[in-house]
């Protein structure tokens, strides 16, 4: 998967959101139907959101969950990376940053009510593939969302190694890393080398550290550059500026809170 990645990703970025436009449409047709069949094959709602389960999960606990929780809010982000290749950036980009956090937020609302009233507290803890539990026995419906989580995290990481990408170009263009991952293809006018680099990377990280460890390291790195991000908007004047200056004080020590219970709860190893 990381091959084709980026192999599409060289082929330009055109082809990067053409692709990525049909992986969406299918990741959300396939939800859309778990989602149907668990409610029917459940009776809808059956009282389950009542349910009561004795936990020892405290405080900390909570904080690292929605630290891990970052894993998977990431992806939004990305549309910041792709500035340079979009028409009018400094309109378009803020819309689809909040346009891509709300629909996500909606999606992942639905479907995390659902698992609740179907499988229960207890139920959607003792699983590790809760959308497939919910609609376990269902002749072809469970094999399909398990081909439409294949196809989730083909997407997003399609999306991850063209932003990260772009990430490394941006730093070597500014001296932050080595000048030569700055380079330009003249072919397909992205940044070969850094894509090969990045892609090198994440092929390390698959074939050496487990799943658990992979997305602890990457909501770690995610949380601490939204904080670096959140730092820099301090800096920016009021006229630059798009939100309040609290919202960046909050959002910078909230960054901060959450990386401390990543190491402080053990999840990251």
């Amino acid at each position: 998967m990381v091959l084709v990645a980026t192999a599409v990703n060289l082929a330009g970025i055109t082809r990067t959101a053409g692709v990525t436009r049909v992986l969406v449409a299918v990741v959300l047709a396939v939800l859309a139907v778990a989602v149907a069949t668990a409610l029917i094959e459940h009776d809808g709602f059956s009282g389950a959101l009542d349910e009561s389960v004795s936990t020892d999960v405290g405080p900390v606990g909570m904080l690292a969950a929605a630290a891990v929780l970052f894993f998977a809010f990431a992806g939004y982000a990305r549309v910041a990376t792709l500035g340079a290749e979009v028409r009018d950036p400094a309109r378009t980009i803020p819309r689809a940053v909040v346009i891509a956090l709300g629909v996500v937020l909606i999606v992942y609302l639905v479907i995390g009510l659902t698992l609740l009233a179907t499988l229960g507290v207890a139920g959607l803890a003792n699983t590790t593939t809760p959308l497939s539990a919910a609609v376990d026995g269902v002749a072809v419906i469970e094999p399909l969302v398990r081909v439409g989580a294949a196809v989730a995290a083909f997407a997003v990481l399609l999306g991850l190694l063209a932003g990260v990408s772009r990430t490394v170009l941006a730093m070597a263009t500014y001296g932050d890393l080595p000048p030569a991952l700055a380079a330009i293809s003249s072919r397909h006018s992205v940044p070969h080398r850094a894509q090969l680099s990045v892609a090198v990377v994440v092929l390390l990280m698959v074939l050496t550290g487990g799943l658990v460890t992979a997305v602890a390291l990457s909501a770690g790195a995610v949380l601490v550059y939204y904080a670096v991000a959140n730092a820099a908007s301090l800096q920016l004047t009021a006229e630059e500026r798009r939100w309040p200056r609290l919202l960046a004080v909050v959002g910078l020590l909230g960054c901060v809170t959450l990386a401390i219970s990543l190491f402080t709860d053990g999840v990251s190893v």
